[in-house]
């Protein structure tokens, strides 16, 4: 049985366009982010998701809730899906984070597990949303090929995303650049017999028993409405 999941990143907000670091600030969207949340959520309708879990910041539950106006079904909220804590930077622009913290912004997007002042790293963000996956497949035996959606932020599913693929730590910085309203697709398949399924080491622990017998892949990265909502 294959499983789908779609990781939807929440529309603009004012924070994306003015480039400050809102981590867990709870922003709303913009304009143009509401515009971008109602159009994705027409082009993801048609996939008939069963399920729509979402961070419970308001940019991310307003993004799902505009999909699940389409698709008749309920939100259901869960914080552990929040983006990264960023500390003392929330709130800051990057030039001012960068004023201060001269690299610091470089080193914290290429080093796992290095965390702003008072923060979180992405290793503590990938335990935690890798959870709420790993508790949906216990959950859910029977979920198939009609998706899961769960709406997050930028950070939150790039580290998810590398959690879920297994990749070693040093690698989860090659997944960056998801767009607002841009979305992730993975999908699940039984792991072979003869697999010993994950290292005792990996940073982010498989969890359950069912979700531990469980390999992702990766079907896409960054994928989004055609044309842009808002390019010119």
């Amino acid at each position: 049985m294959t499983r789908r999941l779609i990781l939807l990143r929440h529309g603009q907000t004012h924070y994306n366009a003015s480039f400050r670091m809102q981590g867990q600030l709870d922003t709303e969207l913009s304009e143009l982010g509401i515009r971008q949340a109602h159009a994705v959520g027409r082009v993801l309708a048609p996939r008939r998701p069963w399920t729509i879990l979402s961070s419970d910041l308001r940019r991310a539950r307003d993004t799902a809730a505009a999909l699940a106006t389409e698709v008749g079904l309920d939100v259901h909220t869960d914080p552990r899906l929040r983006e990264t804590n960023l500390g003392t930077w929330q709130g800051m622009s990057h030039s001012e984070v960068d004023e201060q913290w001269p690299d610091a912004r470089l080193r914290w997007r290429s080093s796992p597990r290095w965390s702003p002042p008072e923060g979180e790293s992405r290793i503590d963000v990938a335990r935690r949303t890798r959870a709420v996956v790993d508790e949906l497949v216990q959950q859910q035996p029977e979920w198939s090929e009609r998706p899961a959606v769960i709406v997050a932020h930028g950070g939150a599913i790039a580290a998810m995303t590398a959690a879920l693929l297994e990749l070693p730590v040093e690698q989860y910085p090659m997944f960056n650049g998801l767009g607002n309203t841009c979305w992730v697709q993975l999908s699940a398949h039984r792991r072979p017999e003869e697999s010993d399924g994950p290292s005792a080491d990996l940073d982010v622990p498989p969890g359950t028993d069912t979700a531990r017998g469980l390999l992702w892949r990766l079907d896409q990265w960054n994928a989004g409405v055609t044309p842009p909502v808002g390019a010119p």
